[in-house]
């Protein structure tokens, strides 16, 4: 399986992003964070979505500083 294709679980997201497991609980919630799939009861995240997800964040913070 292809590194992209892998699914992460919130807390080995979290370490990556070196923020709270809270914080991503709460950014699904406001709809604003990378996103997730359901898998039964557990929260998965693709990288190819966080790494997306991340280049948003990058993009709009260098538009908001034009």
């Amino acid at each position: 399986m292809d590194t992209k294709d892998r699914l992460v679980d919130i807390q080995e997201l979290a370490l990556y992003l070196q923020i709270p497991v809270k914080t991503l609980y709460a950014w699904r919630y406001r709809r604003i964070g990378p996103p997730a799939i359901r898998v039964g009861r557990h929260l998965r995240y693709r990288w190819q979505d966080v790494a997306g997800w991340l280049k948003d964040q990058a993009d709009g913070s260098r538009n908001r500083r034009s």
